[in-house]
């Protein structure tokens, strides 16, 4: 037997995830930009909301080493604490896109086929719905309240994710160890999270990565359009909406957010790539 096959399948992922540079770059990059929003908040003498108006829009210096925005508010401090809630909108929105998409994903998927059906055709109908309207008018109606807004986001998130998990169901449903399971007496729910949810684990895990920077992307959107996170709470999209608005007097508020927004982006996009082609070496070669 080769050490490949005695290998298990996760194990093997990971070390076709750990092969590749870029996305190993990604993942470092990745950590150390959640790394100094969770702590380097705590090193800034600074506060999030802390007011010097003698340093009202002041550009980057030894004291302030991204600027200051114009109520005199330390602009790295900022980013910092905005990434904490951008970065925490869309672990969370994604968390619950997952939750109710694969749920309602498997129990379509193993259903039968009317049930299904009709099941699938909701997700159509809501599908046909404008997206960025779908939000905003979940947002109106139940506030801008930072819990309802990724609760918002990921009451629409879940509708790839169903699908993406139905298709898998609808593939294993048939195969041998699903009947054998059947032919023993196995119950629907038996089945459902016994043998159906394991199996649909890979493909949930990279579609999940590559939602989180749509998430963000959702979230700072949502901001710049005044729907999102409300001043003087802070985001990622609260600070590049209004570095946007001063960005030809005050270039530095508009680059500084910017940046850590792009990259962290950028980090994500990279690594829901290279966990697609470690899950599922196929697509890789295609």
């Amino acid at each position: 037997m080769s050490h490949s096959t005695s290998q298990s399948p996760t194990q093997q992922a990971w070390q076709r995830l750990t092969r590749s540079p870029v996305t190993i770059a990604a993942m470092l990059t990745l950590a150390f930009m959640i790394l100094i929003c969770a702590v380097g908040p705590w090193f800034s003498p600074y506060g999030e909301s802390d007011q010097d108006l003698e340093l009202r829009a002041t550009a980057p210096s030894a004291q302030h080493w991204l600027g200051t925005d114009p109520l005199g508010r330390d602009l790295a401090t900022r980013i910092l604490f905005g990434g904490r809630v951008s970065l925490l909108v869309g672990v969370l929105a994604t968390a619950v896109a997952a939750v109710i998409g694969v749920g309602y994903g498997l129990i379509a998927g193993l259903s039968g086929r009317r049930t299904d059906a009709l099941m699938m055709r909701l997700v159509d109908v809501l599908y046909a719905f404008p997206f960025i309207t779908f939000v905003i008018l979940l947002v109106v109606i139940f506030g801008r309240q930072f819990v309802l807004i990724f609760v918002a986001i990921g009451a629409v998130e879940w509708l790839t994710m169903a699908r993406v998990v139905r298709g898998q169901v609808l593939s294993l449903k048939n195969l041998e160890f699903v009947l054998a399971a059947r032919a023993s007496g196995a119950g629907f729910w038996h089945i459902l999270f016994k043998h159906m949810l394991p199996n649909v684990m890979g493909p949930v895990i990279i579609y999940a990565s590559l939602t989180v920077p749509g998430v963000m992307l959702l979230e700072a959107m949502l901001s710049f359009l005044g729907l999102g996170i409300q001043p003087p709470d802070a985001s990622w999209g609260v600070l590049i909406s209004e570095g946007a608005a001063s960005m030809a007097v005050h270039p530095w508020m508009l680059i500084g957010p910017s940046v850590f927004f792009t990259l962290t982006l950028l980090a994500l996009n990279l690594l829901g790539d290279g966990l697609r082609d470690a899950f599922d070496p196929k697509s890789a070669r295609e």
